[in-house]
């Protein structure tokens, strides 16, 4: 929730009230060393009494530290600030070493020398109340199943659900319905509990096999028997697809899935994992009008070739000033020649996939075949 704000190029401030973890998620993007976050905290303070002896108590007090370091802990959630004090108070000394904790609902003010458009877009963007979380998927096997929330920024666990299966053969065989109904129970009262059917707009169920379909049956059937309206009246929600496993990362195979991908187009999630599942598409086909890592991109965006540019939050967070203006005059270069710009969460699968191909990727108006010699004759001769 945004409060105030007071921004351009040459600085400003805003006044911020996080309300779930996708809002820290953006203040975590938005922040650098250097920042100045000022918020009220609880800190131990030393004072002398009448007789001379001193107590120490904790007491809540307002304070603006400039940033030295910055953490983000997304299942708390909490963003750990550390730094030191830029506005001397009574309690408090100049340049006093202070870590500040800034979680849910906590109203904070920060300040940066500049803001530049990705800042300010990330502003924009986390303000929009239409772009919150609205698509979940529960991905399983036989004993394994993971209920995740999917939101503009972060793929989330929610709960994790191990149970021992028998096999179908053997004298443990006996007990195999009743594990598997255990199993299924678990899973059932999972959904129920972390997702916000007012929000969420589908629900992925995948599997190998017939894991997802037997799950939804024995849903159904529970939720008829026992008059559970949340999942009665949400029964058209339910997607299934196939996945490899029951394990989190399957969601990207999901989530490659034209089919899949064409029924989420309401959701948000879905625009980022289309461009990525373009990109990777183009890669295979023309290889030659793909490109990925920070040189090959620069390089064709030199020669007006870059269509859609991919980067991941990550490489926006680069500690290096210099670094981060870089990269947000390339997505800047890149928008105003007329492509597309994505910037893929690290906390989502597609930016979980696209950090393992150096966090920058693009697809090409036409094919470089020459690309990469122009790439090395560059490089030697900034060595020469």
């Amino acid at each position: 929730k945004l409060l105030n704000k007071e921004i351009s190029k040459d600085g400003g401030r805003v006044a911020i009230i996080p309300e779930d973890a996708d809002d820290l998620w953006t203040v975590y993007n938005l922040l650098a060393v250097g920042d100045t976050v000022r918020s009220m905290t609880l800190r131990k303070v030393s004072e002398e009494t009448s007789t001379g002896s001193v107590s120490t108590e904790k007491k809540k007090i307002s304070i603006t530290i400039r940033i030295d370091t910055i953490d983000f802990d997304a299942q708390q959630p909490v963003l750990r600030l550390k730094g030191v004090n830029v506005v001397e108070n009574e309690h408090v000394k100049m340049g006093a070493s202070h870590t500040l904790e800034l979680d849910l609902n906590r109203k904070f003010e920060m300040a940066k020398p500049g803001w530049d458009s990705i800042a300010s877009e990330l502003i924009e963007s986390a303000c929009n109340t239409a772009a919150k979380a609205d698509l979940a998927a529960v991905v399983m096997q036989e004993g394994l199943a993971h209920v995740c929330l999917i939101t503009p920024s972060m793929t989330l666990t929610m709960a994790k659900i191990e149970k021992s299966i028998p096999r179908k053969q053997g004298a443990a065989a006996m007990g195999r319905d009743k594990a598997l109904n255990s199993f299924h129970d678990a899973v059932m009262r999972a959904v129920v509990q972390h997702i916000d059917f007012s929000v969420v707009k589908a629900v992925l169920v995948a599997s190998p096999g017939f894991v997802k379909d037997n799950f939804l049956r024995y849903m159904h059937e529970q939720a008829a028997k026992h008059g559970m309206r949340v999942l009665l009246d949400n029964k058209s929600k339910f997607i299934t697809c196939h996945s490899s496993s029951g394990h989190k990362h399957s969601l990207k195979d999901v989530l490659s899935d034209a089919n899949i991908v064409s029924k989420l187009t309401a959701t948000k999630a879905a625009a980022e994992v289309q461009a990525l599942n373009d990109f990777m598409r183009m890669l295979n086909t023309d290889p030659d009008r793909a490109v990925y890592g920070e040189a090959y991109v620069v390089k064709a965006q030199e020669l007006g070739a870059v269509q859609t540019l991919l980067i991941s939050d990550d490489v926006l967070r680069a500690r290096d000033p210099q670094a981060r203006t870089k990269y947000v005059e390339l997505v800047d270069t890149v928008r105003d020649g007329g492509g597309a710009a994505h910037i893929l969460s690290t906390m989502h699968v597609s930016g979980e996939q696209l950090s393992k191909l150096t966090g920058m990727a693009a697809t090409l108006r036409f094919p470089l075949p020459d690309l990469h010699e122009e790439v090395e004759a560059d490089r030697l001769a900034a060595k020469a």
